[in-house]
C-alpha cells in the first residue's frame, strides 16, 4: 500500500512539473470555485445517455437510442443531453466517433447543449486523463466525471488519482466547463461510509464548475433505508449535504434522480419541487432510455434559463 501511495505522489508531482513548466494553457492559474459562465451547460433540465443506448460499436449493433431520440429529447424540453463517450470496458477512448459527432451537432442543431461523460476507475492515472481529454475535441459543451468507482481498493490512492487527474484537466482545459457527478453524500456520508470516507468535497469544489450527485431514490424504495425513497427528501437532502460540505453556500448543484425505470408523474413532481427548493441549477432522470416519457411533463419544472 505504501508503495502504490509513493507512486501516486510520484505520478502526481510529475503531472504538477508539465504543468508548471509551461506546457499548458492552464498551467499556474489558481482555481477558487465555479465559475459562473463555465456553469451554463449544466443548468436546466438534462437527460442522460450511456454507451449502452447509443453505441452500436459497444452493444454490438443493437443500441436503441439514435438520431430521431435527440429530436425527441428537445421536443420535450430536454436542454443538455449528457453522454458517455467511452467505457474502461472497451479499449477505444472515444466510441464511434463519427456518430458521436452527429448526436452533438443534431442536439446543437435542436438548441441543446451535449455534456461529455466519463467513468474513471483511478487505477491507471494515463488512461482516465486521455479519455476525458478526448472528450474536448467532440464539439460538447462541457466534461462529467463520474466518481464512483472502487476499482482501486485503496481508498487514499483513489482520491490522490482523483485529484491529480482533476488538476491535470484543469490545467490541460482551463476553460472548458467541467462536473463532478459522484455518488450523493447521503450515502458516503451516512448510509455506506466505508465506500470512500474522507472524500475531498471542499478541494474538489475547488475545480468543479458544477456538481451533479446521484440520488437514485429508487434504490432506497427498493432495498435498505427504505426512508429515503422519497423523491422530495432524497434530492433536497442530497443538494443541501453538498453545499454544506464542500463549504459552499451557493454550489451550484444539479441532483440526478431515478433511476427512471416505474417513475411516476408525482416522483417526478417532488423531485422538481425540492430542485426549485433548495435553488439547483437543474436537474435530471437517470436514464433517458428507461424514464417513462409521461414524466417529461413534471421534469419540464427544473427547466433553467442557461445564462450567466
Amino acid at each position: 500500500m505504501l508503495r502504490r501511495r509513493g507512486l501516486a505522489l510520484f505520478a502526481t508531482l510529475t503531472l504538477f512539473a508539465v504543468a508548471l513548466a509551461g506546457c499548458m494553457p492552464g498551467a499556474g492559474r489558481t482555481w477558487n470555485g465555479p465559475d459562473p459562465v463555465r456553469t451554463i451547460p449544466f443548468k436546466g433540465l438534462g437527460a442522460w445517455w450511456d454507451v449502452w443506448d447509443w453505441s452500436p460499436t459497444f452493444t454490438g449493433g443493437s443500441a436503441p437510442q439514435d438520431l430521431a431520440d435527440v429530436d425527441r429529447l428537445a421536443a420535450a424540453g430536454v436542454q443538455t443531453l449528457y453522454i458517455q463517450t467511452a467505457t474502461y470496458r472497451h479499449p477505444d477512448d472515444v466510441l464511434d466517433p463519427t456518430l458521436l459527432r452527429s448526436i452533438v451537432r443534431r442536439a446543437h442543431l435542436r438548441n441543446m447543449k451535449v455534456v461529455g461523460w466519463y467513468l474513471p476507475q483511478f487505477l491507471d492515472m494515463e488512461v482516465d486523463i486521455r479519455r476525458m481529454s478526448a472528450i474536448t475535441g467532440l464539439g460538447v459543451d462541457g466534461i462529467g466525471i463520474d466518481i464512483e468507482a472502487t476499482d482501486n481498493p485503496d481508498v487514499a490512492d483513489r482520491t490522490d488519482k482523483l485529484m491529480a487527474e482533476v488538476r491535470f484537466l484543469r490545467a490541460l482545459h482551463p476553460d472548458v466547463p467541467m462536473a463532478a457527478i459522484p455518488v450523493t453524500p447521503i450515502i458516503w456520508e451516512q448510509l455506506n461510509r466505508s465506500w470512500w470516507p474522507n472524500f475531498p468535497y471542499r478541494e474538489l469544489s475547488r475545480y468543479m464548475d458544477a456538481w451533479m450527485p446521484m440520488a437514485y431514490w429508487s434504490y432506497r424504495r427498493a432495498g435498505s433505508f427504505p426512508e429515503w425513497g422519497d423523491p422530495y427528501l432524497y434530492t433536497a437532502e442530497s443538494v443541501t449535504r453538498l453545499r454544506t460540505l464542500t463549504g459552499r453556500p451557493n454550489l451550484p448543484v444539479h441532483p440526478i434522480g431515478g433511476e427512471g425505470t416505474g417513475m411516476t408523474v408525482d416522483d417526478a413532481a417532488r423531485m422538481a419541487i425540492a430542485a426549485s427548493d433548495t435553488g439547483a441549477i437543474g436537474g435530471s432522470v437517470y436514464d433517458d432510455r428507461i424514464t417513462p416519457q409521461a414524466v417529461y411533463p413534471a421534469l419540464g419544472f427544473m427547466r433553467r434559463a442557461q445564462v450567466k
